[in-house]
């Protein structure tokens, strides 16, 4: 229903480098826990700021140890350099891009903790201090990505001899893997949906009845609610920021009074009731019960049944596949391009399987190219919150639909070439010619700019040279 929590943790602890020192820092000699390691231009790195990068590669599972120290060091070196350069050249801030992001970190603090309150208490700050001191961290991201950006502006377009020459002369080696892919068709069909969408209205109407009458709604969740991560809660979401629903639901939600149930609510996720816990500000947190339509055997039966008698004339010969699919698939966008599943984003008919939901992915395993999967149930994936994204889709969320696909091609794992994967050597071509201006920016810098690093980190096995003098 909602962003999903990990990710907020990650955003959560990405942005409070700034603004606190973390507990479990590496314990230095004498009782060491801040002070300037490193001096760039007139930019200062601290160590608090090392060790709070190090505690975020941690908390994504990379083991600490002085290497990783050395390796974040340089980094922070680089971000430094490019920094000072940036407020040298006197390069303009971008604070509307600031406050932007500024917000959003701060509503991402409010809906992980709960509320402004509980930001202030977390941090021990005012929220005026937090936004003051994210403001500067937020401020010079810009401004090295800036720099970054002027180092690189005038690079020419690569053109496709460009690209082909790139290929030529690097080691293949060194080129990206790419992993086993699959191209399909697919023809789909919907279930008729009116009976089954009576049925659940009439269900969460009842329950609201119950409710109204005096049971609560909170054990009418756990019973009730088809939400796996807020039922278990008694359909509790959490303080969030109404962002991050769907705008039909955040606006019932803000509608209600604490204790209120709001009518039903349809969303692309299915049908609600929700009751209304608190609201602060554009935030709230409330119960729901989600309910979605569900279908009987007997038309899923009918549609299995459509789904093989189509399968056999195509077997038969009596009609391709993909004719039948632009007749009768029910998927707007692959119909439109005979059966075959495409990436809206990317435009590519390549699938890794990632990118496919585990019961597509269980319905082609086992085939050959060429070959057509039994009728299968399916749920689609849509591009609301919660959803993975490049998944194949007909534009809805989480409903039920029913099809076959075609294995059309399999391209198994190998090192990417022009003639399969041009846009991904273009990538690689375009990434590598634009580090070599930032490396050669960075070597150009180090010699001309005031660097003094602690004899602390002196020692480290840097990946560049020129950093100690």
């Amino acid at each position: 229903m909602k962003m999903n929590k990990t990710v907020l943790l990650y955003i959560l602890f990405a942005v409070t480098v700034c603004l606190q020192t973390p507990a479990k820092a590496q314990r230095y000699n004498n009782g060491l826990i801040d002070k300037v390691i490193a001096l760039v231009g007139s930019e200062m790195i601290q160590l608090s700021t090392l060790e709070s990068e190090v505690s975020q590669m941690m908390l994504m599972g990379v083991t600490s140890d002085r290497d990783i120290r050395c390796r974040i060091f340089e980094n922070l070196l680089i971000q430094k350099l490019l920094l000072n350069q940036a407020k040298l050249d006197s390069l303009p801030e971008n604070r509307d891009h600031v406050e932007m992001m500024l917000e959003e970190r701060i509503q991402d603090f409010k809906t992980h903790l709960g509320g402004e309150k509980a930001v202030e208490e977390y941090f021990r700050k005012p929220l005026f201090k937090i936004r003051q001191d994210l403001r500067e961290a937020l401020g010079e991201q810009v401004l090295t990505m800036s720099m970054r950006g002027e180092l690189q502006k005038d690079l020419p377009i690569l053109t496709p001899k460009d690209v082909e020459n790139f290929y030529l002369q690097t080691d293949k080696d060194s080129l990206p893997v790419i992993p086993i892919q699959y191209q399909m068709r697919q023809i789909v069909l919907y279930p008729s949906k009116e009976e089954a969408v009576l049925a659940v209205r009439e269900e969460l109407l009842n329950i609201r009845e119950r409710v109204l009458n005096g049971e609560n709604f909170g054990s009418l969740a756990v019973i009730y609610s088809q939400d796996p991560g807020s039922a278990p809660r008694r359909g509790e979401l959490g303080m969030s920021a109404k962002q991050l629903f769907w705008p039909v639901f955040s606006d019932a939600a803000m509608m209600l009074r604490p204790g209120q149930v709001s009518a039903i609510v349809e969303t692309p996720d299915g049908f609600h009731l929700i009751q209304l816990i608190e609201k602060d500000g554009d935030m709230f947190n409330a119960r729901h019960i989600l309910r979605k339509p569900q279908f009987d055997s007997d038309v899923r039966q009918q549609s299995f049944e459509k789904l093989d008698s189509l399968k056999n004339l195509i077997l038969s010969d009596s009609l391709s596949f993909e004719l039948a699919a632009t007749r009768f698939s029910m998927d707007p966008k692959s119909s439109r391009n005979n059966g075959l599943l495409a990436d809206e984003n990317t435009g590519s008919t390549y699938y890794e399987k990632d990118q496919l939901s585990p019961t597509d992915f269980r319905s082609i395993s086992g085939l050959d190219v060429g070959e057509i999967s039994i009728p299968y149930e399916s749920t689609d994936f849509g591009s609301g919150v919660g959803f993975s994204a490049g998944r194949p889709n007909d534009g809805r969320s989480g409903n039920t639909v029913y099809k076959i696909i075609k294995l059309e091609k399999i391209l198994p794992a190998h090192p990417a070439n022009l003639k399969d994967d041009y846009p991904v050597i273009q990538d690689f071509a375009d990434s590598q010619r634009m580090n070599t201006v930032v490396e050669k920016f960075i070597s150009e810098k180090q010699k001309t700019t005031y660097i003094v690093i602690d004899p602390l980190f002196a020692v480290c096995p840097f990946e560049r040279t020129g950093w100690v003098k």
